[in-house]
């Protein structure tokens, strides 16, 4: 069969932007059901750089309202935690999950010798490396890479995006980027695609065409199965019409499927808040906490919230003084939150930022996020953490 240059593009297209996937994936063709027990995660990265101080709000301190006399949040907008801490007003389901004891808050996490570039800094994140280094895999990639050493059912993990994150690819395993399991499988089920395929030998032997057809039956394979597993236990609750709204229920029907995925990842931004940030982080943070609201009402109604845990993180926080432009710059350390029916550790579980101690007007760290990471690979996921992030981290007590 010729193709013209158009139709090549095409099947290149559908084999490589929708879905990055693993040779593994036909492995899940008849599974088996997965029960209440298994445990999840759900990474929520907070894109651009969000602004923790405006976050988590440290309405006793007067420098905060020096730093930022028109930027800081007022005592009587923030939603109150404890006598000393606030919530920004946007958050109210995040105010209600502390109250009946489903958030947890750690405050300064960060790493050693911080870089204020988005990319290296999300780099660092994703691959959980010092910043010292340069890492090709992800702490998720590694994670499937070593859970599945000798197995014939391997976890995989899903990010609802169409270009997958550094954070999914390991070595030999690499996650599934795929922004809609419906539209995927459409895209999929095309005739012009089908009929490819159909009129397709391995007489050829290999080529470069060989290997696009080689992944697009892949690919073809793979939508048809996420489609359908999507549909076993498809959620009939009402979440926002938003991006993330969508991305967490179709997340939820997944999770209440027989599909074997243990990691999700989803992300919201941007919250690269140079200028207007009052307005920007209002709006993202609405986003954020109708779609949260829903997702965690949706998992207690089915009974799975014991089992899944959701955080965030942003690849740095920003600098503690208000710019001239009604917002912040880059910054270092930043505070993260973690969302679950299963946690051990409740509330604020550490104190909030020294801002009497700065470093050249940044937050110091003082919990590295790699030890958030180590806890929830060993605690949460049963796996061998150490292996994982390459040297050993101190566990925290949140699960």
């Amino acid at each position: 069969m010729i193709f013209k240059r158009k139709q090549f593009i095409q099947i290149g297209s559908l084999a490589t932007a929708s879905l990055m996937v693993p040779k593994f994936l036909k492995a899940f063709e008849s599974p088996a059901r997965v029960m209440p027990g298994n445990k999840v995660v759900v990474v929520l990265q907070l894109s651009g750089g969000n602004d923790g101080l405006n976050t988590v709000i440290p309405y006793r301190n007067d420098l905060y309202y020096k730093a930022r006399p028109r930027l800081g949040i007022l005592r009587d907008k923030a939603l109150s935690l404890t006598d000393e801490t606030g919530l920004h007003p946007a958050l109210t389901a995040f105010k209600e999950l502390y109250d009946d004891g489903s958030l947890s808050i750690l405050n300064n996490v960060g790493y050693p010798n911080p870089d204020r570039s988005h990319f290296r800094s999300m780099d660092i994140w994703h691959t959980a490396s010092q910043s010292t280094e340069y890492w090709s895999q992800g702490w998720v990639g590694r994670y499937l890479d070593a859970q599945c050493k000798g197995c014939d059912k391997p976890t995989q993990a899903i990010e609802l995006d169409d270009v997958l994150s550094l954070a999914l690819k390991g070595e030999n395993i690499k996650g599934i980027a795929v922004k809609d399991p419906r539209r995927l499988y459409g895209t999929a089920n095309e005739k012009f695609f089908r009929e490819v395929m159909k009129n397709h030998t391995d007489e050829a032997g290999e080529q470069p065409v060989d290997y696009l057809y080689k992944t697009m039956a892949e690919t073809l394979s793979s939508a048809d199965y996420i489609f359908q597993q999507s549909r076993l236990h498809p959620s009939n609750a009402d979440y926002p019409k938003t991006d993330l709204g969508n991305s967490l229920k179709t997340i939820a029907s997944l999770i209440f499927s027989e599909i074997n995925t243990k990691v999700y990842y989803v992300s919201l931004g941007s919250f690269d808040t140079h200028i207007n940030q009052e307005a920007q982080q209002q709006r993202l943070f609405t986003e954020m906490n109708d779609a949260v609201k829903s997702f965690v009402k949706d998992l207690k109604e089915q009974h799975r919230f014991e089992d899944v845990l959701l955080f965030t993180f942003s690849e740095f926080g920003r600098r503690v003084e208000q710019n001239a432009s009604g917002g912040t710059d880059h910054g270092t350390a930043n505070n993260m939150f973690l969302v679950s029916g299963g946690l051990k550790k409740k509330g604020v579980l550490n104190p909030m930022p020294d801002l009497a101690n700065l470093n050249e007007g940044d937050l110091k760290y003082n919990v590295d996020f790699k030890n958030v990471y180590a806890t929830i690979l060993n605690k949460w996921l049963q796996a061998d953490d150490v292996g994982i992030l390459g040297r050993k981290y101190e566990y925290l007590g949140f699960v």
